[in-house]
């Protein structure tokens, strides 16, 4: 019998999960289902709690879930714990364990651009959500020299500044504030879900940006968001979401079962399906 995976969001129509992990757990040879799963914005906990009940082994969590979901885990990883954001839950023996492999996946994604070297970068994150604690606190462990958070509530970029004790510079800013400061940072992480549904908008304007910036967006469908296209049109170096994408769900992959899947086959898998 095949046991049950999944990812749980709103919207979940675009993910492209179930793709990469039903192709993984086949070609492992386990015997393992993976599904979206699209829930209701107050029905988070009864989705968990489903899910413990039939005996998955499983799940991911996706927006708007990401935060609002620690209080159904019987117990957090420590780097979850520090984040205050959990993407992916192993269940084990009747209990719910938290992991966040956002952060982690995002910089194994990005040090091939950057040859490993992540010491005396400027780093700016847009947006204050799940991803952006866990892609916040795994950057702060790298070595950068400055990492600051954009995004339209400030209370929100500084409760991630507040929780992740890394001890690094940071500032927090206004959008407004952001646009006129992009050309200090070597690296800007997009990380909020503007363009994800749209290909004509964008969270910031990036013309300030300094040639050979490194830009990354989270959101991988579609491939290219303005604010990738934009930064590419002004010189930048850029990183769509499918590395990151990738680089998670083998981590995700790895804590369900144990082995470590093919990420070059998961990002091409992707890359077909988005025509890119």
């Amino acid at each position: 019998m095949k046991k049950l995976y999944g990812v749980l969001g709103n919207p979940i129509e675009h993910s492209m999960s179930p793709l990469i992990h039903n192709d993984a757990f086949k070609r492992n040879e386990l015997e393992g289902e993976y599904l979206p799963f699209l829930v209701e914005e107050n029905a988070i906990g009864k989705a968990v709690i489903g899910l413990k009940a039939i005996g998955a082994g499983g799940f991911n969590v996706t927006v708007p879930f990401k935060e609002s979901v620690i209080p159904y885990m019987d117990a957090l990883d420590p780097f979850a714990k520090e984040v205050g954001a959990v993407n992916t839950a192993v269940i084990k023996d009747g209990l719910i364990t938290g992991y966040n492999t956002d952060g982690p996946g995002f910089v194994k994604s990005l040090a091939p651009l950057l040859d490993h070297q992540f010491a005396g970068k400027r780093v700016l994150v847009i947006g204050a959500g799940g991803a952006a604690r866990g892609i916040y606190c795994a950057m702060a462990k790298t070595g950068v020299e400055k990492m600051d958070i954009a995004n339209r509530t400030l209370s929100a970029a500084k409760k991630i500044v507040a929780d992740c004790h890394n001890g690094i510079h940071s500032s927090v800013l206004s959008l407004d504030e952001a646009e006129k400061a992009l050309g200090f940072y070597d690296i800007i992480i997009q990380t909020t879900s503007v363009g994800l549904s749209s290909l004509h908008e964008s969270p910031i304007s990036l013309l300030g940006i300094k040639e050979k910036t490194v830009v990354c967006d989270i959101i991988y469908n579609p491939l290219k968001t303005k604010f990738l296209c934009e930064a590419e049109n002004n010189g930048a170096v850029i990183q769509t979401g499918v590395d990151m994408f990738v680089q998670q769900a083998a981590l995700a992959f790895e804590l369900w079962t144990g082995i470590s899947p093919n990420t070059e086959r998961m990002r091409q898998l992707v890359l077909e399906k988005l025509g890119g």
